[in-house]
């Protein structure tokens, strides 16, 4: 399944996109309980199908099977419905399909021509560092670029986000713990990045991270391993490899993650970057104003900003 996070009315809501419809999920369930006779329907789908993806998560398998319940119904009762079930997708505002994460827990040099170019060795352990939930925008965002820098720069990640609370859990049993996947653009600030032994500040200003469109169920996925990952700035390739080329796999980092801290629903773990990024191009190449930066995964979908300079006090 692709769920999204869309606005209507001003409203944020989480939904199951089919070809170019959208079904409310919370609405959906409203309208599938009120089909059997049952009272409190708005209380009820608030519990196990609220419309926000990670409470939604947190509801784990039970709130995904009512989900694939309630979806089969509006999809076999054709008509009208007392909520406002059914969107054209052209009607509403896809954002980013996870709005605020517990966790934003990145890996980096995890792809191993990426290592290769920035002239270090295959690392024994994951590099792991954070960024924050305010750098979150969607799909039809722009990314705003900050006069705090002249270096801004593109990372594609393939992330996957935490469909159940994980603790200890071995990389046998790991994809069970994975509610899906979807594409983040780790934006860099390079200078700011660099400035200091530790990453944070460059990897954490406002906006750093476009995600989307939609968040593809790990059922669907299967396994995450032999996806083309490509992107382009303007239509130019600068990035290219597969998920086959991750030194540390998806499997591998919820057991390495898993026993440092307590994995949440809706956690997203970006899975780190392909080779290619502008730092380390000779000549070196950084974002500007009106760039299109457009990243493709194989089975995920393309995700595409526009960057757009920013004043210093938006």
């Amino acid at each position: 399944m692709k769920l999204v996070t869309f606005q209507i009315n001003g409203f944020s809501r989480i939904g199951y996109l089919n070809d170019n419809q959208v079904i409310d999920l919370n609405y959906a369930y409203q309208a599938l309980l009120e089909s059997q006779g049952q009272i409190r329907v708005k209380q009820i789908a608030e519990a196990y199908i609220p419309p926000s993806m990670v409470e939604f998560l947190q509801g784990c398998e039970q709130s995904m099977s009512l989900a694939k319940e309630a979806i089969a119904f509006v999809q076999n009762h054709a008509g009208t419905f007392p909520y406002p079930v059914l969107h054209s997708a052209a009607d509403v505002r896809m954002e980013a399909p996870v709005q605020n994460p517990g966790k934003m827990i990145c890996v980096g040099h995890n792809y191993r021509e990426h290592i290769l170019e920035m002239g270090r060795d295959l690392p024994p352990y994951p590099v792991v560092f954070a960024k924050f939930a305010n750098t979150i925008i969607g799909p039809e965002d722009d990314i705003p670029f900050y006069p705090v820098s002249e270096q801004l720069d593109y990372e594609a990640e393939f992330a996957f986000v935490v469909g159940k609370r994980a603790r200890n859990v071995t990389a046998d049993q790991a994809l069970d713990y994975v509610a899906g996947y979807t594409i983040v653009n780790d934006v860099t600030y390079r200078d700011i990045q660099r400035r200091t032994i530790q990453w944070l500040q460059g990897k954490t200003v406002e906006g750093s991270a476009p995600m989307g469109p939609w968040l593809v169920t790990g059922d669907e996925i299967g396994n995450p391993a032999g996806l083309e990952v490509v992107l382009t700035v303007n239509g130019e390739e600068r990035q290219r490899s597969n998920t086959e080329n991750l030194v540390f796999t998806v499997p591998y980092l919820v057991e390495f993650l898993s026993g440092l801290m307590t994995l949440e629903p809706g956690d997203v773990i970006l899975t780190g970057t392909p080779g290619g990024v502008g730092v380390a191009r000779d000549p070196q190449v950084f974002l500007k104003d009106g760039d299109v930066v457009r990243i493709e995964i194989d089975r995920i979908g393309v995700l595409q900003n526009q960057v757009k300079k920013a004043g210093q006090g938006e």
